[in-house]
């Protein structure tokens, strides 16, 4: 895959994906991500260039006319034409071209370890002692206590024991004895039991969140709830199982707020398209906004999903990445929805967490969970035979989420270096997001909200008509070409907010703040120079 992602044809194709809106249903025709574009960038690819002759002749089977029409019109946006060009640019570092950066600096995905995030020094240790148990062995312990605390030694021993050999298929749920451990880790969270045969280990949370789609979508009249701006891995989703997004507003005027009212008259224009409205989708923390909702909010949320019939998603994989736990602590779905009462009994939810994000950062690991409230169990039955085709979650991630929802506690040997690391990745991602907040708004036309929680701001820009006019000359959204031209200036990538969604005639870009610390100064102010140029130069 690595191979084919770096080839030419496939960047060719990215590349133009990246330049054309979704072909969705559209719910709201005056917001531009979900309006269907007339435009020649808009257009599918045509099969009669030069390209597509030699990729679709007439020995080949599987055409670009004839495959899945669903999977071609996904895109996703985090891994498009900025990205491949920043692939690029990384190659011609490494070969000596002269380039006016000295490194690329992948602010486009919450990929933290790439960006050199030290991962948990416990989490590593029980890792590596699985895939090596002879060391575990008891005529070996007093070798691997010159290398290990007792405590990594003790953990990885009693994952093996319910575990085998990491090298050989699991339970297809997940390990048993991992599910457990998950439950109790919701219990002490949020004060309510969880069963574990209703927790389902996956490979990231994208995995799941895919599944439990898989399992709504009836057929191509079903909607679900997206908020915009969005995770693009919901539309791509829906796009693959031919599903209506019914998006619905989140107010950037105030910090990003989500209101009963705007859910209602989503759903209601659902409705009046003829649109079978089965799911809504919240992501908290948000992404890429960054807002925490408040529990009165969530309550109105869980109150609106009950009215409609709606079935709750609650993407809560940020839980962690909190930087105003005494103004806006997080508080989880499950939590506020077992506190509202006996009359909520069998509401419907999945919730979802992973081990990419947090101050674990493990996302080349792919382990995560979702977790079922209230469906039914021949549902439950379903979602466990897909899962079976798949086999199992890979028991490196599974092992990770283990350690995620039970780390070393106080007392235990490895507890102190343990909370230091965590807290020092904590502590510095707060620095670092109230930097570039500070950044972003001290530029021109740029205005940017606090980062509550998660890993992104979202800042909005107010380009130059002549950038504007510049941009549609050149077949790409305001955006897109202003974050082109900073990747081509500064080496910083990142993600045009086209490509998640925005009101219409408003230009934003998305940024993570996980660049190391000791370059953060650099980066800025590369930041600041760069901007400042583009305005002068195409100053109206």
């Amino acid at each position: 895959m690595a191979s084919l992602q770096c080839s030419p044809a496939y960047k060719s194709i990215l590349r133009q994906l990246s330049t054309r809106h979704l072909h969705t249903r559209s719910l709201a025709p005056s917001r531009s991500f979900l309006k269907n574009s007339t435009t020649s960038a808009s257009k599918p690819f045509s099969t009669t260039s030069a390209y597509f002759r030699d990729m679709t002749g007439p020995n080949k089977i599987l055409t670009s006319k004839n495959m899945n029409e669903q999977v071609r019109k996904a895109e996703y946006a985090v891994r498009g034409e900025l990205a491949i060009r920043s692939e690029e640019l990384k190659n011609e570092l490494a070969k000596g071209v002269k380039l006016p950066f000295k490194r690329v600096v992948g602010c486009n995905i919450g990929n933290p370890q790439a960006l050199d995030q030290k991962p948990i020094t416990f989490f590593r240790q029980v890792a590596s002692l699985t895939e090596y148990p002879e060391l575990l062995k008891d005529e070996n312990r007093e070798l691997a206590l010159k290398i290990y605390p007792s405590d990594a030694i003790d953990r990885a021993k009693l994952l093996l024991k319910h575990i085998g050999s990491v090298g050989a298929y699991s339970h297809s749920q997940g390990i048993p004895h991992i599910r457990e451990n998950v439950a109790k880790f919701i219990e002490k969270r949020d004060g309510f039991a969880a069963d574990p045969s209703k927790i389902f280990l996956t490979q990231g949370a994208s995995a799941g969140v895919q599944l439990t789609l898989q399992m709504i979508v009836e057929n191509n009249k079903v909607g679900i709830m997206i908020p915009i701006p969005q995770y693009p891995l919901y539309t791509a989703t829906l796009s693959v199982l031919d599903a209506n997004p019914v998006p619905y507003y989140l107010d950037e005027s105030k910090g990003w707020g989500l209101t009963t009212e705007e859910l209602q008259r989503s759903f209601d224009a659902a409705v009046k398209k003829g649109i079978d409205t089965r799911a809504l989708v919240i992501i908290n923390p948000g992404n890429p906004t960054g807002q925490c909702l408040s529990e009165q909010n969530m309550r109105e949320i869980i109150d609106f999903c009950k009215q409609n019939r709606v079935i709750l998603l609650a993407d809560e994989v940020y839980q962690t990445n909190i930087y105003q736990p005494e103004e806006r602590p997080f508080h989880s779905f499950k939590k506020v929805l077992k506190s509202m009462g006996p009359a909520y009994e069998g509401f419907e939810m999945i919730s979802y967490h992973s081990i990419s994000k947090g101050m674990v950062g493990e996302c080349g690991r792919r382990g995560g969970y979702f977790e079922c409230e209230g469906m039914c169990d021949s549902i439950l039955e379903q979602i466990y035979k897909i899962s079976s085709i798949s086999l199992c979650p890979n028991v490196q991630g599974q092992i990770l989420v283990d350690l995620m929802v039970n780390p070393p506690q106080k007392g235990e040997p490895s507890y102190e270096m343990y909370k230091k690391e965590y807290d020092d990745i904590y502590f510095s991602l707060i620095k670092r997001a109230s930097i570039l907040e500070k950044t972003f708004n001290g530029l021109e036309g740029c205005t940017c909200n606090t980062a509550d929680g998660a890993m992104y701001l979202f800042p909005q820009i107010r380009l130059p008509k002549k950038a504007i006019a510049a941009a549609h000359a050149a077949g790409k959204e305001p955006d897109q070409f202003y974050c082109m031209a900073m990747l081509e200036a500064t080496g910083v990538c990142m993600v045009a907010g086209s490509g998640f969604g925005q009101v219409d005639g408003t230009a934003h870009f998305r940024s993570t703040f996980l660049p190391q610390p000791e370059l953060f100064d650099e980066f800025c102010s590369g930041i600041k120079n760069f901007h400042a140029n583009f305005m002068n130069k195409y100053r109206d």
